[in-house]
């Protein structure tokens, strides 16, 4: 997030990109990269580090269903300083050569270093992360595969289920700070085990030294201190719901752990509600929510994730009102820039998320590196979905020119779709003009929390069954499919029509005569580019097609 990469990351179809131009945080980009996942296991990690070869299979072969996994930790050796004179200066900070005083050039090495190998961690009482190294020489720390009681961060895996049942990344945390013991609490205290696989490694690139060579981001002392009483509060003092065991459960499981002492045990017992209970059999974890199964870009995350941080609009709170604007980046470039003036002209301010195929400066975008298609637009509406964090969406497409009065409705009910009725649709060749009884996607205002829900389950069928016209593309507006969350659908009618561009290389086609129509509408009017109600400045707008 943030900073394009410089030189840009190659091609790969292997590889999705996933940017968002203003920082979000770690766990929120975490979030969302997981839901652009369809894959059994996830194994989040930092981006400067190094792997063993093979070492997905390596892990795959040793995982199971309850676990959270982490490879052998190396430290990486990435680069030296290297000057004219050939002097050579460890990684770290830049600057000229120390011993000569020329000019250094970074020399890349790539090096996972054999020494420390670190395979154990825990925590203390208040809690800080500790490396366990006197775990190391026990017994049970000896062995292909071992135990760990915490974390460090920068590298896990668990399958893509376990993290949304348990809530592996909660936002609640803040952007930084806690992880490894977040992660690592969540899993052992809801019945699965922490392993440390010893036939393979990562290795991690420790910034440390300050300058350019420091922690990336600004973090400050509070958000640090914010994501440890978060852990303390949840974990120390039992609120965490899905714990079928207490935390000094855990800790008396790996004593003697550094900084934990029997008063201090005995003090964490005594912070837990009398309702915690240690033995296993006397509840379950919870079951990942029912739409987890399925192999959607967007997995399903806890409540709290998918509403406005602030809490619901009351009487005395408005709602807050923002778009999502979601293109396949093919529609000619000048078409596309005139929509977006208009476009932000009509909002008046109302926050934009635009989502993309490739990257374009328009509105908070968020790019999707994924081909064209149905499913693809279903999950980039998704994506903005989740981006934007406000109470109402209005649905945009970079083919409309969008007037004003659209965006004064507000929906009175926050349980019903509602569909623009005042819509015309334009031939670009020939300046044709068209209005019918139509509601079209691009004219969709709802509640953003139900429309989350409906394209996470839009998209777990389409990625189990494919894309048919059964589905359709309007959600709500026919009962060929019966969704988990029904609502219903109407119309509203502005003072003045959008106008729906048909430029060649629309996701959908036009019908231009009443006989292309099965059922025949009921509203037919005709008009040509300059004589469209609402709207004295099409040519204009559109001058560039001459």
């Amino acid at each position: 997030d943030g900073l394009w990469a410089e030189p840009p990351i190659k091609d790969n179809p292997r590889v999705t990109i996933f940017h968002v131009s203003e920082p979000i945080g770690q766990r929120a980009m975490t979030n969302q990269l997981c839901r652009l996942s369809n894959s059994k296991y996830i194994m989040k990690v930092d981006a400067h580090c190094a792997f063993d070869k093979g070492f997905d299979i390596k892990m795959i072969n040793e995982m199971h269903d309850d676990w959270t996994m982490v490879p052998v930790m190396r430290n990486l050796h990435a680069f030296n300083w290297v000057c004219p004179n050939g002097h050579v200066r460890y990684q770290g900070p830049s600057g000229v050569c120390t011993e000569c005083g020329k000019e250094t050039k970074r020399d890349i090495v790539w090096i996972a270093k054999n020494n420390p190998q670190s395979t154990s961690y825990c925590f203390d009482s208040e809690p800080h992360f500790q490396y366990f190294n006197e775990f190391k020489k026990r017994p049970e720390g000896k062995g292909d595969l071992t135990e760990t009681m915490s974390l460090q961060g920068s590298c896990f895996m668990l399958t893509r289920d376990k993290y949304w049942e348990l809530n592996i990344c909660d936002e609640n945390f803040g952007s930084w700070g806690s992880q490894g013991i977040e992660v690592a609490v969540k899993t052992w205290l809801s019945g699965g085990r922490v392993m440390v696989n010893h036939k393979t490694w990562y290795a991690h690139m420790f910034r440390t030294q300050g300058g350019d060579f420091g922690f990336p981001y600004e973090l400050s002392g509070s958000a640090v201190s914010h994501a440890k009483k978060t852990a303390k509060d949840l974990f120390f003092s039992g609120k965490w719901e899905k714990a079928i065991h207490p935390l000094h459960w855990l800790v008396e499981k790996f004593m003697p752990v550094p900084g934990w002492t029997p008063e201090a045990i005995e003090k964490l017992k005594g912070s837990v509600s009398p309702t915690q209970t240690s033995n296993p059999t006397s509840s379950a974890p919870a079951p990942a929510p029912q739409a987890s199964t399925s192999t959607t870009a967007h997995s399903p995350i806890s409540e709290n994730l998918t509403q406005p941080s602030r809490q619901s609009p009351t009487a005395n709170t408005p709602p807050t009102i923002g778009c999502i604007y979601y293109t396949d980046n093919l529609v000619d470039e000048k078409l596309m820039l005139v929509c977006q003036k208009q476009l932000t002209k009509a909002v008046a301010g109302k926050k934009i998320v635009s989502v993309s195929l490739k990257p374009i400066p328009f509105g908070k975008n968020v790019v999707l590196t994924l081909e064209r298609g149905y499913l693809t637009m279903f999950k980039q509406i998704l994506a903005g979905l989740e981006a934007l964090d406000t109470d109402i969406v209005f649905f945009c497409e970079h083919d409309v020119l969008y007037h004003p009065s659209h965006f004064d409705f507000l929906p009175p009910d926050r349980n019903i779709w509602y569909y623009e009725s005042n819509y015309w649709f334009l031939r670009l060749t020939d300046g044709f003009a068209l209005h019918y009884n139509v509601s079209p996607l691009s004219g969709l205002c709802v509640y953003r929390d139900i429309a989350i829900k409906h394209y996470k389950e839009r998209i777990a069928m389409v990625e189990k069954e494919g894309f048919s016209y059964r589905i359709g593309f309007e959600p709500m507006t026919h009962g060929r499919i019966k969704w988990k969350d029904m609502y219903k659908f109407e119309l509203f009618h502005s003072g003045s029509p959008s106008i729906d561009i048909a430029h060649g290389k629309n996701v959908t086609g036009k019908r231009w005569t009443q006989d292309k129509f099965r059922r025949k509408p009921t509203i037919w009017k005709e008009a040509n580019i300059d004589t469209i109600p609402g709207w004295d400045n099409v040519r204009r707008l559109l001058s560039f097609t001459k």
